[in-house]
């Protein structure tokens, strides 16, 4: 018996390093084989994202959790997917049709060709690092000024009221406030005429990605996270303490937090509570919605 407990100690170490780089490689190669079959690269993108992302995410939550009081209740699951599908899903899909009709015809009107000022010939990888690297540097000013501002925090703080975290909760974002975030990391790219397979594959990248670092999964990065805005290093983004929480807005990457001092990690304790000092904030749907618009709904207070 104390044999298979060491064994089991030992296997569940290798786990929480291995899974993230597994999973990424998992959702990479799904891709990849899919769109050298002939599959569409977006359709392609979106199998991969569910079966890696979505699936395998959801396994490892249930048999690797970080913490297992953060595993969702029915409740939760019904208020996030609401969120994940109209918010996440619907919004970016209507809002990209809507703005594109009409700054393709205001750029075609003026002579604009914007296309120009994108490396399309730069092999795909690179693009996607460009991509990463400048896409996470609006988001990084946005979400910092989304901390300081407080009309922007009334909209953000929907994101933050969650107790607990896990992969579904990610979408947890007032509509308003994830419309200013596709505005730094998804349409100027389309306008920049960006290909469909870099996209594809940035999508694939940042949708495995983005469902780790809400994720209750016991992971390690290490050196990674110098690098890498992970589980590891959001989970202090969501602490009640706000010196804790004002720090690691990166999207993607962590670099834009080491250049500018908001990079916390701290390797002496655990995170303890997550969202507001206010626990009556309201977590329904509609609630959510309405809850900016209510002066002082939540007690965190602003730098």
């Amino acid at each position: 018996m104390e044999n298979n407990s060491l064994v089991n100690v030992k296997f569940r170490e290798i786990l929480t390093w291995t899974v993230y780089p597994g999973v990424m490689s998992i959702g990479l190669m799904i891709y990849y084989g899919l769109k050298n079959y002939g599959i569409n690269v977006f359709l392609s993108s979106y199998v991969a994202t569910i079966i890696a992302g979505v699936g395998l995410i959801t396994f490892f939550e249930l048999v690797l959790p970080y913490r297992k009081e953060w595993l969702p209740s029915r409740s939760d699951i019904g208020t996030d997917f609401l969120f994940m599908m109209l918010v996440q899903v619907l919004l970016p899909y209507l809002l990209s049709i809507l703005s594109m009709s009409w700054l393709l015809g205001f750029f075609k009107n003026n002579n604009w060709n914007l296309a120009d000022f994108w490396p399309h010939n730069y092999p795909i990888w690179i693009q996607i690092l460009i991509m990463i690297l400048s896409g996470d540097f609006l988001r990084y000013w946005l979400h910092r000024a989304a901390h300081t501002w407080t009309f922007l925090w009334r909209f953000h703080a929907v994101h933050h009221s969650v107790h607990k975290l896990y992969w579904l909760n990610l979408g947890r974002f007032h509509p308003l406030d994830r419309t200013l975030q596709l505005f730094c990391d998804a349409l100027p790219f389309i306008i920049l005429s960006v290909s469909k397979e870099v996209l594809a594959l940035y999508s694939v990248i940042y949708s495995i990605k983005g469902f780790f670092q809400h994720c209750n999964v016991d992971v390690k990065l290490g050196w990674l996270n110098y690098i890498i805005s992970g589980p590891e290093l959001h989970r202090w983004h969501h602490s009640t303490n706000i010196n804790e929480s004002n720090n690691n807005y990166g999207n993607h990457t962590i670099i834009w937090d080491i250049l500018f001092g908001t990079y916390f990690l701290p390797k002496d304790k655990n995170v303890c509570e997550l969202g507001f000092l206010n626990r009556n904030y309201p977590m329904s749907f509609l609630k959510q919605i309405q809850a900016p618009f209510i002066k002082g709904i939540d007690t965190v207070q602003l730098e």
